[in-house]
């Protein structure tokens, strides 16, 4: 692991070398500051999918001011996943003290460890939207008396700071998908960083996300959950308060909250894309390669989806819904042929 000490300047403690420029993805993101610190350098799609990462979620409630359409793993399932499949030591914490965790916090910044955050990207300062959401995650790699600086999305700015008070708010947030002051650190035996254990790593990080998607536990999660969407879809006329507003803004966040695009369909093509070249089987870089060319396909009905359910809120009109209730079926059965192919890896 890379010890480098942090610079001093008075109360100012900030790691050298970190990589700054930022990815797609929040979890992606920091995990791969943490990680690359560490000594293991991969690609973000890699990163998401061996983080069996890819999912699809379907939720409304009465408390939502508007549907949430996702289409990842739970905040955090991505690292707990691959840090396992790779033999990573994954230390997290987590406290209902604000004070411990600050002191945790900076202890460890202090010993030159670059630190992962879980927290409500609302109090950031700043963060472009300013919409709660307490599944957000960031790297922290130094502080100064009022500062903390961290590493966002490239969206964001990649390097960017924030206040410590507003670190505070957002780790302290509660609702969705919060955590109590989460915050974790990797420490990556050499073991991880072999090519052939990456390699070895695929199939079961592909079989494992496939397995996921095809028996959800309920109706409204992986391909049980688009069929869901596709049958709720033409009624968000009724659903949300102002169409003409509301619905670009789901639109939007399908497309540009931190997804890659299409509902993190491109990032898990393009794992699967690389992943043709490092699996050692032929059969098994046929399977896959077959199964990059299904998401292919599924990300620009992904991307036409988000396009019609804007153009529906813009003209007033539900017929596009109809019409985007239509493409999502035919995304369904594309993404369930794919993801039935790929659960065969395991026994190819």
């Amino acid at each position: 692991m890379n010890e480098s000490r942090p610079r001093t300047s008075s109360a100012r403690q900030v790691i050298d070398g970190i990589p700054t420029s930022g990815g797609l993805h929040c979890e992606t993101t920091a995990l791969g500051v943490l990680l690359t610190h560490a000594g293991l350098s991969l690609s973000e799609p890699m990163l998401f999918g061996l983080g069996a990462g890819l999912s699809f979620i379907y939720w409304d409630s009465k408390q939502q001011a508007l549907p949430f359409l996702g289409g990842r793993v739970k905040p955090f399932a991505l690292t707990q996943a691959l840090t396992s499949r790779l033999g990573v030591t994954l230390r997290a914490e987590e406290t209902t003290s604000a004070r411990k965790a600050w002191d945790h916090l900076r202890m460890t910044i202090d010993r030159g460890i670059p630190v992962g955050l879980q927290l409500d990207s609302h109090d950031l300062e700043y963060f472009g939207s300013r919409v709660h959401f307490a599944g957000h995650v960031v790297a922290m790699y130094g502080y100064d008396d009022d500062t903390a600086y961290l590493v966002d999305t490239a969206q964001q700015g990649g390097e960017v700071s924030t206040s410590l008070e507003s670190l505070a708010r957002a780790r302290a947030a509660r609702g969705p998908m919060s955590a109590h002051h989460r915050a974790f650190t990797v420490d990556v035996p050499v073991a991880a960083t072999r090519p052939e254990r990456i390699r070895e790593s695929i199939a079961p990080a592909i079989t494992a996300c496939a397995k996921e998607f095809l028996a959800p536990p309920i109706a409204n999660i992986g391909n049980r959950g688009i069929l869901t969407t596709a049958k709720r879809i033409p009624l968000w006329f009724d659903r949300v308060a102002d169409p003409a507003r509301d619905l670009p803004v789901i639109a939007m966040l399908m497309e540009r909250a931190g997804t890659g695009g299409a509902l993190f369909r491109n990032l898990y093509r393009d794992f699967l894309t690389e992943s043709v070249e490092l699996v050692e089987h032929r059969s098994h870089a046929d399977i896959i390669g077959e199964g990059a060319a299904r998401f292919a396909e599924s990300a620009l009905l992904w991307t036409r989806v988000s396009e019609l359910i804007a153009r529906a809120g813009s003209a007033g009109d539900a017929d596009h819904l109809t019409e985007a209730a239509e493409v999502l079926r035919e995304i369904a059965a594309i993404e369930t042929a794919a993801m039935t192919s790929l659960a065969s890896l395991e026994k190819a």
